[in-house]
């Protein structure tokens, strides 16, 4: 079911305020932190739903404070916060009428997804939801013979084909108390689809049609049909009508960004973990550091991307220290390079050796990374740059080019002091970056 340019103009009205704001919170919480063997323990450990009760049982996230949350996502930096409001495991941190398998009939006996989006839109964070399409504890989804259901080699869990019906019934409803019951939702995260179990088999199109008739402007990532390892039809210049607004690319960048068969971008975000895991793990201390996170980010907005930055909070609800830590160092940089980033897109100039390029509005933003040998080379600018400055406090930089260089024609340098043919330490050894206004 193809679609027409109409679909893709409404899909970009939809996604501006989301090309602008570019970095974003992922948020994965439920009771795989209290196991804290990251949130698959289920699937991976083969656990039956009497297994996995005792965390139910436990669950008590006493010091959960999702103002400090929203505290830690704003001052990163970041515009909006995706939270797992049902994961694979079928738990659900909101107040469905749907089940009992809920955070209010645990110990914290209250709806935690209506206590995340009122912080986070306190803060001014646009807000979203993910919601898992598949549910290893609802008794009509596919269990044995499914490929990672955690019953897939037990025959006792085989399933009637002919009850998925009332499974669909069942997800279609969720979706309809989070559209209806929370105010508005500016992205809708769904994960995951696989093999088979995929577009119409979720009734996709109906599901898309009761959600726009909800919330028009919402926008919705490309899994219904795609998954993180391909995209489906929004790669395509005729997305289906359930494509999504936006690709997904999961623990990777692309190598060239993402655009479709006809070659034009289309929004994509990279989600990324801040250690290895998405939920919990409390033996993962394998974080990636401040510089890699605004390296990435950088990377992502160079390619007309953004970044879905992904922390996982303790059984008590708290967020590691580690990842807070992280999260703080990267808001510092923000705060002084952030135009380099919001609003920015890819340039039409190649990769430089030393870092990458960000544009916006007839601006260009050289991201350093790399010392250079004497002053840094804009390729293929010579005759170009009107004034080069220093983002992080505006301060003049040298645009000439000095005597060791004058073979190169086609280029223009520029020093971060004098003489200008001496190497001269980067200012921040994370990115330094250059404010170059184009003439």
């Amino acid at each position: 079911m193809g679609t027409d340019k109409q679909a893709i103009k409404e899909r970009t009205e939809r996604t501006e305020w989301f090309l602008q704001d570019r970095f974003g919170m992922f948020i994965h919480w439920g009771l795989y932190a209290i196991p804290a063997r990251g949130e698959w323990v289920r699937s991976s450990e083969e656990l039956s739903v009497e297994d996995y009760q005792p965390y139910f049982d436990e669950f008590d996230p006493t010091l959960y404070d999702p103002k400090a949350w929203a505290k830690a996502a704003k001052q990163a930096g970041m515009k909006y916060a995706v939270l797992t409001a049902k994961h694979h495991d079928g738990f659900c941190l909101f107040d469905s009428k749907l089940t009992d398998y809920k955070a209010t009939n645990t110990k914290a006996g209250r709806d935690l997804v209506a206590e995340f989006l009122e912080a986070f839109r306190a803060e001014g964070l646009k807000v979203g939801l993910y919601y898992s399409l598949i549910d290893w504890h609802h008794e009509d989804y596919p269990a044995y013979g499914d490929r990672i259901h955690p019953m897939r080699h037990n025959e006792q869990y085989k399933r009637d084909p002919e009850t998925f019906d009332r499974y669909l019934t069942y997800m279609h409803g969720q979706v309809r108390e989070l559209l209806t019951n929370y105010g508005k939702l500016d992205i809708m995260w769904f994960d995951f689809s696989y093999e088979e179990m995929r577009s119409e088999k979720w009734k996709a199109t109906e599901l898309i049609a009761m959600m726009r008739s909800l919330q028009p402007h919402i926008i919705i990532d490309n899994r219904l049909e795609g998954s993180g390892e391909h995209g489906g039809s929004i790669y395509t210049s005729e997305p289906t009508v359930y494509a999504g607004d936006f690709a997904s690319p999961e623990q990777i960048i692309p190598p060239g960004g993402v655009t479709d068969t006809s070659g034009n971008p289309i929004p994509w975000e990279a989600c990324i973990t801040l250690n290895n895991n998405w939920g919990y793990t409390a033996a993962d201390r394998q974080y990636k550091s401040a510089t890699t996170i605004i390296r990435k980010l950088v990377e992502c907005v160079s390619k007309n991307g953004n970044l879905l930055l992904n922390v996982g909070p303790d059984a008590k609800g708290v967020i590691p220290k580690e990842s807070l830590d992280i999260l703080a160092e990267v808001g510092e940089w923000i705060a002084l390079n952030g135009e380099s980033i919001y609003g920015c897109q890819a340039s039409a100039l190649a990769k430089p050796d030393w870092g990458r390029y960000t544009s916006r509005d007839g601006k260009l933003y050289a991201h350093v990374f790399e010392e250079s040998i004497g002053p840094v080379a804009l390729v293929g600018l010579a005759g170009k740059v009107k004034r080069a400055r220093l983002l992080a406090d505006g301060s003049e930089l040298i645009v000439n080019t000095p005597w060791s260089a004058r073979e190169f024609k086609e280029d223009a340098f520029v020093s971060f002091a004098r003489p200008e043919h001496f190497t001269h330490p980067l200012p921040d050894k994370r990115d330094t970056v250059i404010e170059l206004e184009l003439i």
